[in-house]
């Protein structure tokens, strides 16, 4: 099976990790490239509502 193709990265793995371990909890292999694809959807959906409205500037309220 082929593997699927990875975003870039856009989350800085460090500080993902130090903010769950400051929760008390381990982080899974999986949980970087995990969040990044949630971090990339809200990109996507935040950048198709700018257009929507006639904006090419992403602003913190389309998200």
């Amino acid at each position: 099976m082929a593997k699927k193709k990875s975003k870039e990265v856009v989350v800085v793995g460090s500080k993902v990790k130090e903010a769950i371990k400051g929760n008390g909890c381990n982080t899974g292999g999986d949980v970087l490239e995990a969040l990044n694809e949630q971090v990339h959807a809200l990109i996507d959906a935040a950048s198709a509502r700018a257009s929507a409205n006639g904006r090419k500037t992403v602003r913190g309220y389309d998200f």
